[in-house]
């Protein structure tokens, strides 16, 4: 039976990354996992990470599953770290959640519930997304359309297009919306923009689906989720997918949660009650270590603060690079890359062709998506000024 399947391609970015890998040229640039790079090129460990991580091994004494929605200062930390302690709807008790393995699984539990209450919703999603998006949620049984947003002349979002296509949506629909840091893009929505969201989600019945990956990793852990907050406190019910591994660093402890706005305290209770049982089909119970550590840092002032410095840091870095990164780039080509600097999070297009990219793989060892999407924070001051030449060359 199992010697018919044939062997499948790898992922186009796990492939390249691994490529990079094997590259042995001292010169080579990574850029293509979406992963915090610090200027030694490390995905760096959290200092407040570090210590709660310390104080649990010091005091766990046992193994045992956790409650299969999870980690409870977890879930609650999440909840007034997305919307706020005091949004109205955290305020009216309309709001639930689960924890879930990273920020795919908070999607997946999502898609779960979404198929539940209604098999044959249709989900929009961006033009471009996270390409992941398609096989998470597709895989429920949920079908797509596709909404316009990036657009490659002006390097920023395609509003007028993106209004345009979101009048066909209807009620029961789905709209899946980047919280922040657009995936791969980096063209995120000003906060008029989300009110015009608002306004139709209101008026036509869809419901927005939020994945917020880089909260903290755009302009700051309030200003990144003011978006979904606004429509949190004026649509009766959405979801939201969110997930720790970003802002801090848990990338291999799949942290993350499904979060639930409902339309009542108890349609709020019901919609956890659902996914506890999608839960139980998927993965049956929620992991542990990630989520005893975030909920530390979380609910502990000092661990908090730490954090909070830290990806402030973090953040401000990414802007930089940015910066410089624009600044390198004309420099060496005499273009324009001023859309670099205007964008969030650590993804940008360069705006370049397929056939560049290539060109940069195989001429100089230079590692991005046969898009032009790269990693800003894979760039540091040892190499950027090589990237910038080699763009350059290929131009």
């Amino acid at each position: 039976m199992l010697e018919q399947l044939e062997r499948l391609p790898a992922d186009p970015i796990l492939g390249l990354a691994a490529a990079a890998r094997a590259d042995d040229n001292p010169d080579k640039v990574d850029l293509t996992l979406g992963i915090y790079m610090n200027e030694e090129g490390v995905c760096p460990v959290f200092r407040a990470v570090t210590e709660a991580q310390a104080a649990l091994a010091a005091e766990e004494v046992s193994k045992a599953y956790l409650p299969p929605e999870g980690v409870a200062g977890f879930n609650t930390g999440m909840q007034e770290l997305v919307l706020s302690a005091d949004h109205p709807a955290l305020v009216d008790g309309r709001v639930s959640s689960v924890q879930a393995p990273g920020g795919c699984g908070g999607l997946r539990i999502g898609a779960e519930i979404i198929h539940a209450a209604s098999p044959g919703a249709r989900v929009w999603v961006s033009d471009p997304t996270w390409p992941v998006h398609l096989p998470l949620l597709g895989s429920v049984g949920l079908s797509f359309e596709t909404y316009r947003y990036y657009e490659p002349a002006s390097h920023g979002v395609n509003f007028d297009g993106m209004v345009e296509d979101l009048r066909q949506a209807r009620s029961g629909d789905v709209v899946l919306l980047h919280g922040c840091c657009h995936n791969p893009c980096g063209a995120d929505l000003s906060l008029a923009q989300w009110q015009v969201i608002a306004e139709m989600a209101e008026a036509q019945g869809f419901m927005p689906f939020v994945d917020i990956a880089y909260q903290g990793l755009g302009d700051g852990l309030e200003q990144d989720a003011a978006g979904l907050r606004l429509l949190a406190a004026r649509l009766p019910e959405m979801i939201v997918a969110a997930s720790c591994s970003k802002n801090m660093g848990l990338y291999r402890e799949r942290t993350g949660a499904t979060i639930f706005i409902g339309r009542t305290r108890d349609n709020a209770e019901a919609l956890v009650s659902q996914a506890l049982v999608a839960a139980r089909r998927v993965y049956s119970m929620p992991p542990a270590h990630g989520a005893l550590i975030a909920g530390r840092i979380l609910g502990d002032a000092a661990l908090g603060e730490s954090w909070r410095s830290e990806l402030v840091d973090m953040c401000g870095r990414i802007n930089g690079l940015r910066t410089s990164l624009r600044e390198k780039l004309e420099a060496a080509s005499g273009r324009d890359f001023a859309f670099i600097e205007k964008e969030k999070g650590m993804f940008s297009f360069l705006g370049l062709s397929a056939e560049q990219a290539i060109r940069l793989r195989e001429e100089h060892s230079v590692y991005m998506l046969n898009s032009s999407r790269i990693n800003v924070a894979g760039v540091n001051a040892r190499n950027i000024d090589y990237l910038a030449s080699a763009v350059a060359k290929v131009l």
